[in-house]
């Protein structure tokens, strides 16, 4: 269970973080880097950030130089947020593959109707 302290700082490391990862981007074209979600530890020394990568076949690529580039990172966003925080956590990154996990699911539902044409009507009748 995360405090309304922890919450209010993943949002603010979010947005900046955003930020700062939407400014590096802007070089290499073609990519996109959205920050999905930022948990923090409960003493404020870690901050986990999930990264949805598009396209997702850089994405490998993409996170292990972003793990690389960490301290540097950290750094622009110690300057933002200097005067919220008195020491900036460390900057963990994960690849979030929530929208992977939903576009399967949504596949196999379709698959499923593909083959069970009069359930699904049943269920869009019940709609």
């Amino acid at each position: 269970m995360e405090t309304t302290r922890q919450q209010k700082i993943a949002r603010l490391i979010q947005k900046d973080l955003a930020d700062i990862l939407r400014q590096e981007t802007a070089k290499t074209h073609g990519v996109i880097i959205s920050v999905t979600a930022v948990r923090i530890s409960p003493d404020l020394s870690i901050a986990k950030a999930y990264l949805s990568i598009f396209p997702p076949a850089k994405a490998q690529e993409i996170l292990e130089s972003l793990t690389h580039s960490a301290k540097t990172i950290r750094y622009d966003l110690a300057q933002r947020v200097r005067f919220q925080l008195r020491k900036c956590p460390e900057l963990a990154f994960y690849l979030d593959d929530s929208l992977d996990y939903i576009e399967n699911i949504d596949n196999l539902l379709k698959a499923d109707a593909a083959q069970h044409p009069a359930a699904s009507e049943a269920a869009e009748k019940a709609e």
